[in-house]
C-alpha cells in the first residue's frame, strides 16, 4: 500500500472517529431542588429517557443542591437546559444572554402560593391576608428556599404590600427551609407556626394522604402569577445542529405521557417566552432580591 493511501484511510478514519464524538456528545439538564431528592430524581430520569428518545440523542438529568446551584449550572454551561421557577429562570437569563424560556405547564402563567398555619395557632382561612393580621403578628414563619418565586418571592411580596412590614418586623422569629415539602413538614410539626409554599405541593401532598389536616390546614392563596418554565441556552444550535432548540420545545410541548406529566404536576407543557416574567422580574428588582 502507499503512502498517499494510507493518509487517506488515516484521515477517513479521524472523521469517523470525530463525527461519533460529535453524535455522542451528552445534551444535560437540571432542575430546581423544590421537592425532596428522591422525588426530583425519579421525575426527571423520566424526562431524561423522554427526550433522549424525542431528541435522538443521550440526555442526563443531575440533581444540584440549591436554587443557587441551579442557576450556576446553567452559567456555567453544565447543564443546557433547566426547570427552573419564575425567579431563578430570570436570574439564569440575565446572566448567559441569548438564553430562552421555551416551555412552561398549562397551570404555570397562573401559579399560587399556599399559606399554611399550624392549627394550634388557631388561626382560621381568610379570603384576604389583610385580616389575618393579629393573628400572624409575632408568629413564627418559613419560607422555601431564598431564591423560590412561590416559597419566597410572592409571599414576601404580599407581606409586604398588605402589612407594610418586613417578614421579620411581622414575625417573631424568619426560617428558610430550602424547600416546598421541607416547609410543610416544619408548620405540621409545629416547629414554625406559619409557612408559605407552592399551592402544588401542598395539594399532591394532601391527595396522596401524606398530610395530618389535623395538625396543619391551608389559611390564605395569593393571587395567580407566572412561575415554572423550561429554559434553554441560547446556543444550543451551535453545539448540537441547527434547530435543535426547537426541536427541544416541541418535545416539550408534545409531551402527553400521563405518568410524566402527573409527576410535575402538570396537565401539559405550552410555549413560553422570555417576556411572559416580567412581572417576576419587575417584583424582584423591587424587592431588591436581583439587581
Amino acid at each position: 500500500m502507499t503512502l498517499k493511501p494510507i493518509r487517506t484511510l488515516l484521515s477517513s478514519v479521524a472523521l469517523s472517529i470525530a463525527c461519533s464524538t460529535a453524535s455522542a456528545e451528552t445534551f444535560v439538564f437540571t432542575a430546581i431542588p423544590d421537592e425532596d431528592e428522591t422525588k426530583l430524581v425519579e421525575r426527571f430520569q423520566g424526562i431524561a429517557d423522554y427526550l433522549s428518545e424525542e431528541l435522538d440523542t443521550e440526555v442526563r438529568y443531575i440533581p444540584v443542591k440549591s436554587y443557587a446551584a441551579a442557576v450556576s449550572a446553567f452559567r456555567n454551561n453544565q447543564v443546557q437546559l433547566a426547570w427552573f421557577g419564575g425567579l431563578s429562570g430570570v436570574q439564569a437569563r440575565r446572566l448567559v444572554p441569548g438564553s430562552e424560556a421555551i416551555a412552561q405547564g398549562v397551570e404555570d402563567p397562573d401559579f399560587k402560593t399556599y399559606f399554611i398555619a399550624n392549627t394550634s395557632t388557631g388561626i382560621e382561612p381568610a379570603d384576604d391576608l389583610a385580616s389575618l393580621s393579629e393573628d400572624l403578628k409575632g408568629k413564627t414563619f418559613t419560607f422555601g428556599s431564598k431564591g423560590s418565586t412561590s416559597g419566597r418571592l410572592m409571599p414576601e411580596y404580599h407581606l409586604r404590600e398588605t402589612f407594610d412590614q418586613a417578614p421579620d418586623e411581622l414575625f417573631s422569629r424568619v426560617g428558610f427551609s430550602g424547600n416546598h415539602t421541607r416547609t410543610l413538614r416544619l408548620v405540621e410539626a409545629g416547629t414554625y407556626e406559619v409557612g408559605a409554599l407552592n399551592y402544588q405541593v401542598w395539594e399532591k401532598e394532601v391527595e396522596q394522604g401524606n398530610v395530618d389536616t389535623d395538625a396543619v390546614q391551608l389559611i390564605w392563596e395569593t393571587p395567580g402569577y407566572p412561575d415554572y418554565q423550561w429554559t434553554i441556552r441560547g446556543d444550543v444550535d451551535e453545539r448540537f445542529g441547527e434547530g435543535f432548540k426547537e426541536k427541544v420545545k416541541e418535545a416539550l410541548i408534545s409531551m402527553d405521557d400521563e405518568a410524566l406529566l402527573q409527576s410535575f404536576p402538570r396537565s401539559g407543557f405550552i410555549p413560553a417566552s422570555n417576556e411572559d416574567f416580567e412581572p417576576i422580574l419587575n417584583t424582584a428588582e423591587d424587592l431588591g432580591l436581583i439587581d
